[in-house]
């Protein structure tokens, strides 16, 4: 693992070693969207839910094409032999169970492996957009989030207070500290991320976790 010093490089770098060859991924708004900057796009296939498969991370200025963009209008790049549908088709694949990973962000994750993306109480939104039908129709879903949020409160909790997105529950949860897995429906945490030591990773996390005893620690270079 390459050292990154910003934490959602560090995660997204991280979440791209979990997809496997001719995988079909869906990244979503957020540090998902950073994916395309790690993931071996020879081997694996990303989608966005407004309508195309094929996406791409934009080297340069010159590759922007205001006409392209992902579910949260940023700029994206088309790989070689990218396709393109309308907003329908391309929740039908998600529906059908033609996508086999969802990368998502998360408002709160709790122990139970419950994810909360979508809302904040008392606060003004949309609606959920995507969230559901992804968490409905992936085979796999991996949460990519900061373990704290920007008044350091642990954003991994005991249990949601925010709206939980669905019944789905996360499969592998990221953070700038640890990796989790879901065993069970309770988190347990496999593998530390550089320079993290588990005495941190308990300090700054609400909800209660185990620990594989196979936990796998990066030194820091």
């Amino acid at each position: 693992m390459s050292v990154q010093t910003d934490s959602k490089e560090l995660i997204a770098e991280r979440a791209a070693k979990e997809l496997f060859p001719s995988s079909v991924v869906n990244l979503g708004i957020g540090i998902p969207t950073l994916v395309a900057k790690y993931a071996d796009l020879d081997k694996v296939y990303l989608h966005t839910e407004n309508g195309m498969l094929g996406v791409k991370d934009i080297e340069s200025e010159e590759e922007i094409d205001p006409s392209l963009v992902n579910a949260g209008k940023l700029p994206i790049g088309e790989n070689i032999g990218a396709s393109y549908f309308d907003s329908a088709e391309s929740f039908a694949m998600i529906r059908g169970g033609h996508i086999d990973i969802a990368i998502l962000g998360a408002l709160q994750v709790d122990g139970q492996c419950n994810i909360a993306n979508w809302a904040i109480p008392g606060q003004n939104i949309l609606g959920v957009g995507g969230a559901m039908d992804l968490l409905a129709g992936v085979k796999k879903v991996i949460i990519t989030t900061n373990h704290t949020d920007k008044k350091g409160k642990s954003k991994i909790v005991s249990s949601c207070t925010f709206p939980v997105s669905a019944v789905r529950k996360l499969d592998i949860l990221i953070t700038d500290l640890a990796l989790f897995e879901n065993q069970n429906n309770r988190l347990v945490v496999t593998e530390l991320m550089p320079g993290v030591t588990l005495e941190e990773v308990k300090a700054k996390t609400e909800a209660s976790f185990d620990v594989s005893d196979q936990l796998i620690s990066h030194k820091e270079v």
